[in-house]
């Protein structure tokens, strides 16, 4: 997903003047989902760390899946981090794309 959404900003950077911007708003829709889904992701790595974060004070065995637990944590914090804001520069190019074809549309009447 990493490696698609970078491909996808830049080609929407080197094609802002030909760009659909329907086509643009549905990949932003599809990225913004993606972006729900780890973020759902994410809360559910972190609550379970909690959980054996408190287990830890039971007994010392669940030091290991807590702490492969927060390795998982770490990396898809790291990742949202990442569709974050790919997903807001996505907005920034959207409204560029939208001003700069109003301006066109203006100019042809």
């Amino acid at each position: 997903m990493k490696n698609y959404l970078k491909k996808y900003i830049k080609y929407v950077e080197d094609n802002k003047k030909s760009i659909d911007i329907n086509d643009l708003k549905i990949k932003i829709y599809f990225f913004q989902h993606e972006r729900l889904i780890h973020l759902i992701i994410t809360l559910f790595y972190a609550l379970l760390l909690l959980f054996f974060l408190v287990l830890i004070s039971l007994s010392y065995i669940f030091i290991i899946p807590a702490f492969i637990l927060m390795i998982f944590v770490i990396c898809y914090i790291i990742h949202y981090f990442f569709l974050e804001n790919g997903v807001q520069y996505l907005y920034i190019l959207y409204d560029e794309i939208k001003v700069h074809s109003i301006k066109g549309a203006t100019k042809k009447k």
